[in-house]
């Protein structure tokens, strides 16, 4: 019988009664969670933009995909603990959660120590291999060298967080992000405005925010009674667990690096148009992202939701969690997206003044935000499948049907005088994307008939 934790009335039971409901109710708390996370960034970049200039603005938007790049291998790792956890929850298994959750926490302090070193001392050169413009390299490498600080305490804030969703609890990493959110703008305007330190001042922010975030999830592991408890007793590193964390989490990790190598490319080429175009699709893209992350949710809650499941053996809902979770996505996407063309330029006028800078961000806007309910379908559907035990195979098809593909597009038919403009390089994205949900809709159906009955669907 499954233990009764302390916390259980912030806990959602994945296993038993409809799914809708409770899906809705594990990914709104998440989805309100991600945009917390992401207005860190998008605070630095109206701020800097509004009172710092464009270059500052330009300078903080070209480092957003070099970050992503270090630091997303390592949030690929939560990703491990997310279905190990849950899976073990799933199965009542107590001992398994309890060495999962203490090895996943020593990994996120390793793992923040490491990105902290990689970022301090190799960052300006790779800034420079971006042709990061000259105007602004200066900036944007003392913005990433302060950023890179907040490193440990960013990865202890998503491992601790993955471990809560696991269990189905979404609202309290809710309540620690809106905390380090407020602290996050009132020291921006501070430091920036008063102090007047620039993009220093935003990275700075950034890095005590995080730090609180971390604070808080750390304080409530440690005061947990159930399983997720962390506690000096249980505190070791358990190579088993890690091993199987590993297994999920090193190709969800990889392919996100990959996708965003694939990414640093684009931004590379981006670069290559100027400042204008760096810092209107550096707004852009930060807009898009509140459409991401927000469809992300979903993806969230169909990898917990589906390991829970699995892990309990109840095979028969896999396929109805999975039709939830795209109906969801879908909307989300469908509504997000083009509002947020629709309001482009009331949103871009948000980052800046300039009505070139404005124009350059509304070009991605409409390439990008109009199609992103595909993105967030495709990731949808690697959800099911990561929760169902398969880490490599959606990471194979995603590298080739995405990242390959805007790779081989950059290198050859993007090199046609009638395509090398911002907007030929954009359409990359929606492409890539139509065609990456056609492959993993076909694995999804592969898998299932081979290993997971579909019965009852």
């Amino acid at each position: 019988m499954r233990k009764v934790h302390k916390a259980d009335h912030v806990e959602i039971d994945m296993l038993n009664g409809p799914i809708l409901g409770k899906m809705l109710a594990f990914a709104l708390p998440l989805m309100l969670s991600s945009v917390l996370q992401l207005l860190f960034n998008a605070a630095d970049v109206i701020v800097v933009g509004k009172f710092a200039g464009d270059r500052s603005l330009a300078a903080v938007g070209s480092t957003s995909s070099l970050i992503s790049l270090l630091t997303n291998f390592f949030i690929g790792l939560s990703i491990g603990v997310n279905v190990m956890v849950a899976r073990y929850e799933g199965a009542g298994d107590h001992r398994g959660v309890r060495e999962t959750v203490h090895t996943a926490m020593i990994t996120s302090v390793a793992s923040g120590l490491f990105l902290m070193a990689v970022g301090l001392t190799f960052g300006h050169g790779i800034l420079s291999l971006m042709h990061t413009p000259p105007e602004v390299i200066g900036k944007a490498a003392l913005y990433l060298r302060i950023y890179f600080l907040g490193m440990p305490a960013m990865m202890i804030y998503n491992f601790g967080a993955a471990i809560l969703r696991s269990v189905g609890d979404t609202r309290r990493p809710l309540h620690y992000l809106f905390a380090a959110g407020i602290l996050n703008v009132i020291l921006n305007l501070f430091f920036v405005i008063v102090m007047k330190m620039d993009v220093a001042g935003v990275a700075t922010a950034t890095v005590i925010s995080q730090c609180l975030s971390a604070l808080l999830v750390l304080r409530c592991l440690l005061r947990e009674s159930g399983d997720i408890r962390l506690s000096r007793e249980h505190l070791h590193f358990s190579q088993d667990k890690f091993t199987k964390i590993l297994r999920i989490g090193f190709p969800a990790g990889l392919q996100s690096t990959l996708f965003n190598f694939s990414n640093v490319i684009i931004q590379s080429t981006i670069n290559s148009f100027g400042s204008i175009v760096v810092a209107g699709s550096a707004a852009s893209s930060n807009i898009e992202g509140f459409v991401y992350i927000s469809m992300n949710s979903f993806y969230q809650a169909t990898l917990s939701f589906t390991s829970q499941n699995v892990g309990a053996g109840k095979y028969d809902r896999i396929g109805r969690i999975l039709r939830c979770g795209l109906l969801c996505v879908a909307v989300t996407g469908l509504i997000l997206g083009p509002g947020a063309v629709l309001n482009g330029r009331r949103l871009l006028d948000l980052y800046t003044d300039n009505p070139e800078v404005i124009t350059a961000g509304m070009y991605r806007l409409m390439m990008v935000a109009s199609c992103y309910f595909l993105c967030g379908m495709m990731e949808t559907m690697v959800g099911s499948i990561r929760g169902m035990g398969y880490a490599v195979l959606p990471m194979i098809v995603s590298l080739i049907g995405a990242c390959g593909l805007r790779i081989v597009y950059i290198f050859t038919l993007f090199r046609l005088p009638a395509m090398h403009t911002p907007r030929g390089l954009f359409i990359t994205y929606p492409v890539s994307w139509a065609v990456t949900l056609t492959a993993h809709i076909i694995c999804y159906r592969m898998i299932r008939r081979k290993h997971f009955s579909l019965e009852h669907e």
